[in-house]
C-alpha cells in the first residue's frame, strides 16, 4: 500500500483545510437551489451544445454539455432561469428557490440573419472539410510561430503575481457551529465576488513582484524576483514548501503551446498544431475586444471524456489571426479529482504588430464532493512596462531561472500599496491580519498540532525537539518479534544549519538495542535542507535489515510493511558508519561524496560460509570500507521541499545518476577492492489523452573478486505494497549480479480506457500498466557455482538455493492495475513469467498502493 507519510501534500495547507476544518460538519447551506435538464431543438429535438443558463438578473450562468446537459446551482438563485442560444429565441422559466429540480427545455430558432457571425448547428454531422471554423483555427496555428512573443529577438516585462487560497461555499450553519465561537472574526467581510453565488474565505495569500527577461538567441528566459510577501504558518507547515508547491500548481501557460500542463495532468492544448483532429470549434460571433474586432471561436474536444479544454477564442482575425483573448475551462465530465471547477482567462495587448499577454486569472474550486465546502485558489498575474527588441548583456541572463533578489524595504506596506498592478480587496487585504490573529488562538494551536502529528507524523516535545515518525513506533519481523522504536530530531528552531536526528528501538525476540545518531551541518548561508544544499553529514547506525529491500520514502520498520508475504527468515545485523560531503548547483547538477564503513553480520537463516566449508565453519561478518560518489543531473527539477526532505514533481525531462563506489582492503580493517559503477536515467513520458508513462533504464558493473553478499543484490518486494522501484514478485535476497541492465515502465492511461466503459467511467477509475524486465550475470570469480573460495549461496532449511545468478534468461514481471479507487488507492495485479521453478515464489500477487490523485 505503500502508506507514504511524506507525500507531495503533506505541507501543502489546503489538504490540511480540506481535511481538518471542511469534515467538520454538514457544510451545505439549506437555501442551495439546483436546476438540471437538457436543452433541444423544438423541431429536430437535437441536443444543443453551449447554450447558455443563467438565473436572471444574476452572473451565475453555465453553458451545455456535448449532451445538450445543464447543471446549475447557487446559494443566491432568483425564481427563474434564461436560456439561450445564438440563433434562437430566448427563454425564461420560473423556478422553486431552494429545491433541486429537472426543467428540461426546448428552444426554437428565430428568423434574424447574422452578418457578422457564421453559425454552426449540431443538425448535421461535424467535419472539418469546408468548416470555416476550423479553416479560421487553421490560420491562428500556420501564423502561431510568428504571433508568439518569442518570436521577438528581445522582450523584458514587469510580472506582479497574486495567489489566493480560501475556503469556498462558507456556509451560515458553518459559520455558527460551536467549534468556531472564537473564530467569528475570521468570517467578517467574506468575498462573494471570487465565486458566483458562494461565501469564500481567504486563509492565504502571496504576492510578488518580478522582472522577466527573454532573448530569442542563446535561448534564455529568466525571471527576477524583486519583492514577495505572503501569510505564514510558522511552525505548523513548511512555507518554503507550500510556496514551492503552488508555483508548480499554478504554472504559467502558454495558450499556444501544444501541450499544457495543469496539475501534473498534461492537456492538448486548443491551439496545437494537431488541435483540429481532436477539437471541435464553432464561429459564434463578431465583437470588439479592447477596441480590436474579433471573432469569438467556441471550441471543445470531440470527445467529451478526453482530457481537454472547452472556451473560447477571442481571434482579431484582421491582425495576422492573433489570439486577443482567451476563455476556458475544463469538462466536467474528464477523470479529474477533487476539482470541482477550473477556468482560466488570459487578454493579449497589441504591441509592436503582435499581442502580448497582458493579463492571466487562473482559478479552481477544489472539494471531495461537488457540492460541500472545499477550497478556491486562484492565480492573477498581470504584466506591464513591456519593452520590445531592447538587447541586454549577457550576465544578465546568467544563473538560475528564477532568482530572488528581494530589494530593500520590500516588505512594507506602502511598498505594496505602490507597486502592486491592482488594489486588494477588502476581504484579500484583511488576510494577513486575519492569520496572524488566528495563530495566538490556542484551540487553533491545539488543531494544528494534531494535524501536523497526523500528516507529518513528527509532533513537538520541545520548541527545539520533536519526535517521530510515530508510523515507525512499533513494527514486528520474524528476526526480532515486537519492536519498539522511538526517537526525533532538531527543529529549526534549534538551528537552521544544524540538525541532529536519533532513535533506539529494542527486540524483544532477538534481545538486541538499535540505534541512530546523525549531525548535519549547512556549509552555506541557507537552510540546511532547502535548495541549493551545502553540507556535511556524519552518522552510526546498527540496525537490522533485509537484504534486497529498496523503499521509496518510507523507513523499513513502517508499521505497515510488517506484513510480508512467502518466508522472511534471513536478515542482517549493521553497523554503519557514514560520512558525506552534498554540493548541489542551482543548475541541478549535484555532487555527493562519501566514506561509508559498515560491518555486516548474518542474522536468522542467513548463513555466510564458503563453498564446502563444514557446517560450523561459520564467517561471523563481512567489512567494507568503501568511497561513494555520486553525480546527478536533473535539467530544470521541480520539487516539493518539505522541511526535512523533497518530493519530486516530474516534468518532461529526463534525471541522470551516475554512482561510483571504489572498495578500500586494508584501510579501517576493509577486507575487499572492488569498483563498483552504474548509471540510471529516468524520464516521464507524456502522451496527452494516453496519459503518462514513467520509464527507468538502469545498468552497472562491478570490478574485482567479492562475496556475492557485496554484488547488487536486485531490489525486490515481499510486502503487500506495489513498490515503484522493485520486482514486487522477487523474493528478497533471490538474484544477484555483478553486471546487469534493467529496464522498467510504468504507464498510467488516466481516464483513456475506464472512461469509455459505461456504467465504470462513473467511478472516475484509471487503468494502469507495469512492465519489469532484468538482465544480469555472474563473472566466473564471482559465482560460488565455480569458484569455490567463494561464500556459498543462501539456501533454505532444505538445502535448496534460495539466491541465483541470471545466466540463463532475463527476470520479467509485469501486470495491469486500477488506479484512482476511492481516489487514493492503486491495486495491481501482477504476474511472474519465468524461474517460476525456485523455491517459495509467487506467479501471481496482487499489491496495492496509497497515492492522492488529481
Amino acid at each position: 500500500m505503500n502508506f507514504i507519510h511524506r507525500y507531495t501534500f503533506l505541507n501543502a495547507f489546503w489538504i490540511i483545510t480540506i481535511f481538518c476544518i471542511c469534515s467538520i460538519g454538514n457544510t451545505l447551506n439549506a437555501q442551495t437551489t439546483i436546476v438540471k435538464g437538457t436543452v433541444t431543438d423544438q423541431d429536430t429535438g437535437e441536443p444543443l451544445i453551449v447554450a447558455a443558463v443563467a438565473f436572471v438578473g444574476t452572473n451565475t450562468g453555465v453553458n451545455t454539455d456535448y449532451d445538450g446537459n445543464y447543471e446549475l446551482e447557487s446559494n443566491s438563485a432568483t425564481d427563474s432561469i434564461e436560456i439561450s442560444y445564438l440563433g434562437y429565441q430566448t427563454k425564461t422559466i420560473p423556478i422553486e428557490i431552494g429545491k433541486t429540480q429537472t426543467i428540461d427545455v426546448t428552444l426554437s430558432e428565430n428568423a434574424i440573419n447574422l452578418e457578422t457571425a457564421t453559425v454552426t448547428a449540431e443538425k448535421e454531422r461535424y467535419r472539418n472539410k469546408d468548416n470555416p471554423a476550423v479553416a479560421l483555427m487553421k490560420k491562428v496555428i500556420a501564423q502561431k510561430k510568428v504571433n508568439r512573443p518569442a518570436s521577438y529577438d528581445f522582450y523584458e516585462y514587469e510580472k506582479y503575481e497574486k495567489i489566493l487560497l480560501g475556503l469556498s461555499n462558507v456556509s451560515e450553519k458553518f459559520k455558527n457551529r460551536k467549534a468556531f465561537k472564537k473564530f467569528q472574526f475570521l468570517f467578517e467581510n467574506l468575498d462573494t465576488t471570487a465565486i458566483e453565488g458562494q461565501e469564500m474565505l481567504p486563509i492565504y495569500l502571496k504576492e510578488s513582484l518580478s522582472d522577466v527577461l527573454y532573448r530569442k538567441s542563446p535561448k534564455d528566459k529568466k525571471e527576477i524576483i524583486k519583492a514577495d510577501t505572503m501569510v505564514t504558518f510558522e511552525g505548523y507547515a513548511d512555507d518554503e514548501g507550500f510556496n514551492q508547491y503552488l508555483n508548480n500548481l499554478y504554472q504559467n501557460i502558454d495558450i499556444y503551446d501544444n501541450n499544457i500542463l495543469i496539475l501534473n495532468q498534461q492537456f492538448l492544448g486548443p491551439a496545437a498544431d494537431n488541435a483540429p483532429a481532436f477539437y471541435k470549434y464553432y464561429i459564434q460571433d463578431t465583437l470588439m475586444v479592447d477596441g480590436v474586432e474579433c471573432i469569438e471561436l467556441f471550441f471543445a474536444p470531440r470527445n467529451k471524456l478526453d482530457i481537454m479544454f472547452q472556451g473560447s477564442f477571442y481571434i482579431a482575425h484582421k491582425e495576422n489571426y492573433n489570439i486577443a483573448k482567451v476563455d476556458m475551462s475544463i469538462n466536467s465530465n474528464i477523470s479529474l479529482n477533487w476539482i470541482k471547477a477550473m477556468s482560466l482567462e488570459q487578454t493579449f495587448e497589441k504591441i509592436d504588430g503582435r499581442f502580448i499577454q497582458t493579463k492571466d486569472n487562473f482559478s479552481a474550486d477544489f472539494g471531495l464532493t461537488k457540492k460541500g465546502m472545499g477550497m478556491y485558489g486562484s492565480r492573477t498575474v498581470s504584466n506591464r512596462s513591456i519593452v520590445i527588441n531592447q538587447p541586454r548583456p549577457d550576465e544578465d541572463y546568467k544563473g538560475r531561472d528564477i532568482e530572488e533578489k528581494s530589494e530593500v524595504g520590500t516588505d512594507s506596506e506602502a511598498y505594496w500599496e505602490e507597486n502592486r498592478h491592482e488594489d486588494l480587496s477588502y476581504s484579500e487585504s484583511t488576510v494577513y491580519t486575519k492569520i496572524d490573529s488566528l495563530k495566538n488562538v490556542k484551540v487553533f494551536k491545539r488543531a494544528m498540532n494534531i494535524a501536523t502529528l497526523a500528516l507529518s507524523g513528527y509532533t513537538k516535545i520541545t520548541p527545539y525537539f520533536e519526535m517521530g515518525p510515530v508510523n515507525t513506533f512499533y513494527s514486528f519481523n520474524a528476526l526480532e518479534g515486537f519492536r519498539p522504536r522511538i526517537g526525533g530530531r532538531t527543529t529549526p528552531n534549534f538551528s537552521t544549519k544544524t540538525e541532529i536526528e536519533t532513535y533506539a528501538a529494542y527486540g524483544f525476540v532477538d534481545k538486541r538495542w538499535k540505534g541512530y545518531l546523525g549531525l548535519s551541518q549547512a556549509l552555506n548561508k541557507g537552510n540546511i535542507h532547502n535548495f541549493p544544499v551545502r553540507r556535511l553529514r556524519i552518522s552510526a547506525q546498527r540496525e537490522t535489515s533485509v537484504p534486497g529491500q529498496q523503499l521509496q520514502f518510507v523507513q523499513e520498520d513502517n508499521f505497515l510493511l510488517s506484513f510480508r508475504r512467502g518466508v522472511n527468515n534471513k536478515f542482517l545485523y549493521s553497523d554503519i558508519y557514514k560520512l558525506n560531503y552534498l554540493n548541489e548547483f542551482r543548475n541541478n547538477f549535484s555532487v555527493s561524496l562519501g566514506l561509508k564503513h559498515w560491518i555486516q553480520t548474518a542474522a536468522g537463516d542467513l548463513v555466510y560460509r564458503k563453498v564446502g566449508a563444514a557446517d560450523d565453519d561459520i564467517i561471523q561478518d563481512l567489512t567494507t570500507t568503501e568511497f561513494k560518489t555520486i553525480l546527478r543531473w536533473a535539467p530544470k527539477e521541480q520539487f516539493m521541499q518539505g522541511k526535512t526532505y523533497r518530493i519530486p514533481i516530474y516534468n518532461k525531462y529526463p534525471i541522470f545518476t551516475l554512482r561510483y563506489n571504489i572498495g578500500l582492503k586494508g584501510f579501517i580493517n576493509g577486507e575487499y577492492n572492488y569498483h563498483d559503477v552504474s548509471l540510471n536515467i529516468f524520464k516521464r513520458f507524456f502522451f496527452n489523452r494516453l496519459g503518462y508513462a514513467d520509464v527507468r533504464i538502469k545498468a552497472g558493473k562491478i570490478f574485482g573478486e567479492v562475496p556475492y553478499p557485496l554484488l547488487m543484490v536486485h531490489a525486490a518486494n515481499q510486502t503487500y505494497s506495489f513498490q515503484l522501484y522493485a520486482y514486487n514478485l522477487m523474493n528478497f535476497l533471490e538474484f544477484v549480479s555483478d553486471q546487469y541492465a534493467s529496464f522498467t515502465i510504468d504507464h498510467d492511461f488516466n481516464g483513456f480506457i475506464m472512461n469509455r466503459i459505461p456504467l465504470v467511467r462513473k467511478l472516475k477509475w484509471r487503468a494502469a500498466f507495469n512492465f519489469r524486465v532484468l538482465y544480469g550475470g555472474l563473472q566466473d570469480r564471482n559465482d560460488p557455482n565455480i569458484n569455490d573460495n567463494q561464500i556459498a549461496f543462501a539456501t533454505n532449511e532444505d538445502g535448496i538455493p534460495t539466491t541465483y545468478s541470471l545466466e540463463e534468461k532475463p527476470y520479467i514481471e509485469g501486470g495491469f492495475g486500477i488506479a484512482n479507487i476511492f481516489k487514493f488507492f492503486r491495486v495491481d495485479v501482477i504476474r511472474r513469467f519465468n524461474y517460476l521453478d525456485h523455491p517459495n515464489i509467487a506467479e501471481w500477487g496482487v499489491r496495492a498502493r496509497f497515492k492522492v490523485y488529481f
